[in-house]
């Protein structure tokens, strides 16, 4: 089951099809800003295929040259947990793997 991608503050969509007049998909675009980190989910635009998308995005999400690397998806193709079954999907039975079960000795400092 699909669920609309949730916005986050600072998301933008750009209608690049108003000016065609076009019912264009809604692509989700994510920038690399430098090597090594990851790719940020930065907004929306309507395109007709990937390649337009990519183009599109480069020119509105990096006008400044801040991106190394352009991602374009589909927003029909993101696939995403429902946020209403949040304590289901990230609750977790393993209590090892939260750092709040660890005694840690004084001796160590910062940490």
């Amino acid at each position: 089951m699909s669920y609309d991608v949730p916005r986050m503050a600072g998301d933008h969509e750009v209608d690049v099809a108003a000016s065609t007049g076009a019912g264009h998909p809604l692509w989700e675009i994510f920038v690399r800003a430098s090597r090594g980190l990851n790719h940020v989910h930065v907004g929306s635009l309507h395109a007709p295929d990937a390649e337009t998308a990519t183009q599109h995005a480069r020119d509105v999400y990096t006008r400044r040259q801040e991106g190394v690397s352009i991602w374009v998806v589909k927003s029909t193709e993101i696939h995403a947990s429902d946020p209403h079954d949040e304590d289901a999907w990230f609750d977790s039975e393993k209590p090892y793997r939260h750092p709040t079960f660890y005694e840690i000795p004084d001796e160590v400092g910062h940490m």
